[in-house]
């Protein structure tokens, strides 16, 4: 036992863990190995340094034997009012939850919590994996529980859920009224209590906190997770700590914090970062979603019929144009109410260049809006007059071909002068 924990140590954490003591933790978060099967490999982005670590096993059965000793030291540390969670995926999932079942009771079984996110395609022959397990046990019924509440949405009907709501005669629940018939509003509620499914986006490329360790998570997630179970100043542990973003989420929410990691690579690398704790804000959950859903929905409208990809936030090309496996994919644009064709044209020219498009295609929805003469367009570029424009067009060539008709008549139909003798 000790009576001051360093931040982080390289060793075991079925030895390590002794070092707390029992019921000296209030939360502890465990990222372990998920039963891969597979040595994870990494290198940094300046390519100094490479992380690795084995997930490998001989089977399912040495597997549960690591697992369960390491959770029985877990519960022995935490204090009756800590809770544990413990990250995986579907690989071993079922395990897990059998093993904390029957370490810590199923009765104190809180949450399953779903963490999703978008993730690339890939070629294999099943449904793309985009999720991943955390499991929210408590020690016991008397555990610390903070509501995280979230913003309304889109579709909520604010007012009715702001409105308070008063059970009559009968027992039927019915909005409440004052004296004049008025509807009486709630001044306490504080949005959406956070549900057990969570999008928080993986770490983009450049994001400060990315550190290049294989099966690194965002600091955002254990900020979520510290917020739920602790306050200011409770001890948090990471038995599996990695690059220490369990402790930099700590450091950052005024919490103590101890981490263990049998890499000594990886036990250097968290003690830097929490030297100077670092979280990213995420865009996306600070705009939303519908944030990003920039595409210009007129000009999509007259691209209608056509088997195309809308593109979003790009503001030199509209869509692109679908293609066969191994083909070049064509981008399209159309051009803008108030736009000279010549602007258009150089906006998709660079767009399209900037993707190596071999092929742009413009639409044209404006004519003779050109104060000067249109540059010769880049050989790439094809241009296809809108469906207005033709129909315009069409009517102006109908228009012009009946007054020609008209003057043929008319010359026909002249009487025709004599000719004097000559």
């Amino acid at each position: 036992m000790i009576d001051e924990l360093e931040h982080v140590i390289n060793g075991d954490c079925l030895v390590e863990l002794e070092r707390l003591g029992a019921s000296k933790a209030d939360l502890v978060y465990l990222d372990p190995p998920f039963f891969t099967n597979r040595r994870h490999t990494s290198i940094t982005r300046d390519r100094t340094t490479t992380f690795s670590f084995d997930d490998a096993w001989s089977g399912l059965s040495e597997y549960a034997e690591f697992m369960e000793a390491r959770l029985r030291q877990v519960h022995r540390v935490l204090k009756d009012s800590g809770s544990v969670f413990v990250h995986c995926d579907s690989s071993a999932n079922f395990l897990l939850r059998v093993l904390l079942d029957k370490i810590f009771g199923p009765q104190q079984f809180r949450s399953e919590i779903i963490w999703t996110y978008k993730r690339w395609s890939n070629a294999a022959r099943n449904l793309l994996p985009a999720h991943q397990t955390i499991f929210f046990y408590s020690k016991s019924d008397n555990y610390k529980f903070n509501i995280i509440y979230g913003a309304y949405s889109e579709t909520t009907n604010v007012d009715q859920i702001l409105q308070l709501r008063q059970r009559d005669e009968h027992g039927v629940s019915k909005y409440a009224t004052d004296t004049n018939g008025d509807a009486v509003y709630a001044t306490d509620k504080k949005g959406v209590p956070l549900s057990d499914v969570w999008e928080i986006p993986f770490l983009n490329p450049k994001a400060k906190e990315r550190t290049g360790y294989p099966t690194q998570k965002p600091v955002l997630l254990l900020d979520r997770i510290i917020r739920i179970a602790t306050e200011p100043g409770d001890l948090v542990v990471d038995p599996f700590c990695g690059s220490g973003t369990t402790l930099v989420a700590a450091a950052i929410l005024g919490r103590k914090f101890f981490g263990i990691d049998t890499s000594s690579e990886a036990v250097e690398l968290a003690s830097q970062r929490i030297k100077a704790p670092t979280m990213t804000e995420s865009a996306l959950l600070k705009k939303g979603r519908v944030a990003y859903a920039t595409a210009d929905l007129k000009s999509l409208a007259l691209l209608e019929g056509l088997d195309l990809v809308p593109v979003h936030r790009n503001a030199g090309i509209d869509a692109f144009l679908k293609s066969s496996d191994g083909e070049e994919l064509v981008p399209i644009r159309v051009q803008r109410v108030g736009e000279s064709f010549a602007d258009a044209a150089s906006i998709l020219a660079q767009a399209a260049a900037s993707k190596r498009a071999k092929n742009a295609v413009l639409v044209r929805t404006e004519e003779g809006f050109d104060l000067f003469p249109t540059p010769e367009l880049p050989f790439f570029i094809h241009v296809v007059d809108a469906t207005a424009l033709r129909v315009k067009a069409a009517l102006a060539a109908s228009t012009q071909g009946v007054v020609h008709r008209e003057r043929l008549t008319q010359h026909s139909t002249r009487t025709p002068q004599k000719r004097g003798a000559g």
